[in-house]
C-alpha cells in the first residue's frame, strides 16, 4: 500500500468536490462566494473530528493561490506565530492555518490578534471545541465563524465508493463493500477515519477480488486500531457511559470511565467542562454545592493538568455521583424556552416595566408595582408573568430534600396559586 494514507490521497483540492457540508460548498453560500472572489476573511471552522475543517483550509489555498503557511497548536508557540507574521509582513494576502486552535493559550491567541486586526494575515483556525469558549472574544470577534455537521451515512458510504473508483492504488483491487456497518460504527462519523480504517481492512484482507464484511472490520480492528478513540465513536461511548454513571449515583462506574479517559488521553477541559453542565442538569438544587465543586474542579484542572488533575477529577466525579439529583432547573428552562416559542415576544405588564423618563412614568409604567422588602415577610402576591400566560407553572421543585424545602417555601408564598402544595 501507499505509504500516504488514504485519507490524505482522497483529501479534494476544489470546493465542488468535497462530500458533506453542502451549507458551506453550495454556490449561493457565503464561502463558496468569497473562495471564488479569493476575498477570504479570517474564519473559524468548528466542527466534529474528520468532516473537512482542514480540507476546507487546502481548498482555500489551492483555490486563491496566497501564501499559506500552517501551523499545529499541538507543537507549535509564539515564537513560530511571530515567524510567520514576520514573513507575511514582505507578502500580499497570507492564509495563516492554524489546527486545534482551542489548544492555544491566551498569549498565543493574543500574538495573533494585531496581525489579524491589521489584515497581515487572514487566520483560518479549526476547532472541535466551541469556539465561543475556547477562543478569546477579542481574536473570536475579528472572524467569520463556520459550523461544520457531522458526516451522515450516505455521505461516509459516498467517501469510500469515491475513494474505491478514484484512488489508483485501490484502483488495482477488486473491492466488494459487502457489509458496511461496521466501518461506519467504528469511525463514528469521522471522514478521515473511515478512508483510513477501509485501507486497513484491505491490507488485513490481502485477497483479490476483497470482500468486506462486519466479522472481517471487527477481526482487522481490533488488532489494528486502538481502543479508545477520542476523536471516534469510542469517545462518544464512554463520555455518555461516564456521564449516565454519575447521573445514576454509582461513583464507582463513575470513576472506572474516567479513568478510561484519562488514560486514553482525553482532554481534561473536556472532561470537566461537562461536570460543570451535569452539575446544574442532573443535581441542581438538590445540592447547590456541586456547581460550586465542579466549577472549581473546571478552572483548578486548567491550571494544574495532567496527570495531578486526575486527583481534582476523580474528588468531583466522585461527589458528583454521591449527591442527591434533580433535574428540575433543566426541565424549567425546558418549558419556559418551549413557552417563548408558542407564544412569542410578549409584553411586559406595566407595573413591571422601568421608568427611567417622565414620559414613561405618565404612560403608568412601573405603576402598582409593589416592593417586596415594604411587606412582611419580604413577600407581596402580584403577577410577574404576562397576562396571557398568568398563573403558568414552569419550574416543579425535585423530591428531594433541599428541593421540598424550596417547595414549601413556595407553596406558603403563593398559598395554591401555582400548585407547590
Amino acid at each position: 500500500m501507499n505509504s500516504t494514507p488514504l485519507a490524505e490521497r482522497m483529501r479534494p483540492t476544489r470546493l465542488e468536490d468535497l462530500i458533506g457540508q453542502e451549507h458551506l460548498s453550495s454556490p449561493s453560500s457565503f464561502l463558496y462566494k468569497a473562495i471564488k472572489s479569493g476575498n477570504v476573511p479570517s474564519l473559524i471552522l468548528w466542527g466534529p473530528p474528520g468532516v473537512g475543517k482542514t480540507t476546507i483550509a487546502n481548498i482555500i489555498a489551492n483555490e486563491i493561490k496566497a501564501p499559506f503557511y500552517t501551523l499545529s497548536a499541538i507543537s507549535s508557540g509564539v515564537k513560530d506565530i511571530r515567524e510567520v507574521i514576520e514573513k507575511a509582513r514582505f507578502q500580499m494576502g497570507v492564509v495563516l492555518f492554524i489546527d486545534e486552535i482551542h489548544r492555544f493559550n491566551k498569549s498565543q491567541q493574543d500574538a495573533l490578534l494585531g496581525a489579524v486586526e491589521k489584515g497581515i494575515i487572514r487566520l483560518i483556525g479549526a476547532t472541535t471545541e466551541n469556539p465561543s469558549f475556547e477562543v478569546n472574544s477579542a481574536l473570536l470577534s475579528r472572524c467569520q465563524v463556520f459550523t461544520l455537521n457531522s458526516l451522515g451515512k450516505s455521505e461516509m458510504e459516498a467517501m469510500m465508493q469515491q475513494a474505491l473508483e478514484k484512488d489508483m492504488d485501490l484502483k488495482k483491487i477488486q473491492v466488494e463493500l459487502q457489509e458496511t456497518d461496521a466501518l461506519l460504527r467504528i469511525s463514528g462519523g469521522d471522514g478521515r477515519k473511515l478512508l483510513n480504517l477501509l485501507e486497513i481492512v484491505i491490507d488485513g484482507i490481502n485477497e483479490n477480488p476483497c470482500v468486506i464484511t462486519d466479522e472481517k472490520v471487527m477481526q482487522i480492528a481490533q488488532q489494528k486500531v486502538a481502543l479508545y478513540d477520542k476523536s471516534g465513536e469510542q469517545h462518544y461511548d464512554i463520555i455518555s457511559a461516564f456521564i449516565k454513571s454519575i447521573r445514576g449515583s454509582d461513583p464507582n462506574a463513575a470513576v472506572y470511565w474516567l479513568a478510561r479517559m484519562i488514560e486514553g488521553g482525553e482532554d481534561v477541559k473536556f472532561i470537566a467542562r461537562r461536570l460543570v453542565i451535569l452539575a446544574s442538569e442532573d443535581i441542581g438544587n438538590a445540592n447547590p454545592n456541586a456547581l460550586l465543586l465542579a466549577t472549581n474542579c473546571f478552572e483548578a484542572v486548567k491550571i494544574i493538568g495532567y496527570p495531578e488533575a486526575r486527583i481534582i477529577l476523580s474528588q468531583c466525579v466522585t461527589y458528583l455521583a454521591s449527591s442527591p439529583k434533580s433535574n428540575a432547573a433543566y426541565l424549567a428552562i425546558n418549558k419556559a424556552q418551549a413557552l417563548v416559542k408558542e407564544t412569542g415576544n410578549l409584553s411586559v405588564p406595566l407595573h413591571l416595566r422601568n421608568a427611567p423618563t417622565k414620559l414613561m412614568k405618565d404612560l403608568n409604567y412601573g405603576k402598582a408595582y409593589k416592593y417586596s422588602h415594604d411587606f412582611p415577610g419580604n413577600f407581596v402576591e402580584q403577577e410577574f408573568l404576562p397576562e396571557e400566560i398568568k398563573g403558568t407553572k414552569l419550574f416543579e421543585p425535585g423530591e428531594n430534600a433541599r428541593e421540598n424545602e424550596l417547595r414549601r417555601y413556595l407553596s406558603g408564598k403563593w398559598k395554591g396559586k401555582y400548585g407547590y402544595e
